[in-house]
């Protein structure tokens, strides 16, 4: 698989499919082995939680799932929508822009 992922930690990214597509939010954590990123508030899973020490409280608890980076996509500044990206070479330095207005993101 390839080892690229679009978009990196803190892009606020939105998503293109699935059960919360149209939901924006920040991404937490990247794993580009797996292909696959955390957004926050965004695919929500409930997880159950066994008691680690005396006294401490178990349960089942809502956390972010990883999704494929596949469904999402950065919202540009400028546009205000989620957009592709485009690179361009600026003083030496290999930038991410969006495709649409051409703002660095």
């Amino acid at each position: 698989m390839n080892k690229k992922v679009h978009v990196r930690k803190d892009d606020t990214v939105v998503v293109i499919s699935g059960d919360d597509k149209g939901k924006q939010g920040k991404v937490v954590e990247v794993s580009p082995e797996e292909g696959k990123v955390i957004v926050n508030g965004v695919n929500i899973v409930s997880k159950h939680v066994k008691p680690r020490k005396q006294g401490e409280a178990g349960g089942i608890i809502k956390v972010e799932g990883a999704m494929y980076a596949d469904k999402v996509q950065i919202v540009c500044p400028k546009c205000k929508k989620g957009v592709r990206i485009k690179h361009e070479i600026k003083d030496g330095k290999k930038i991410r822009v969006c495709a649409k207005c051409g703002q660095e993101l």
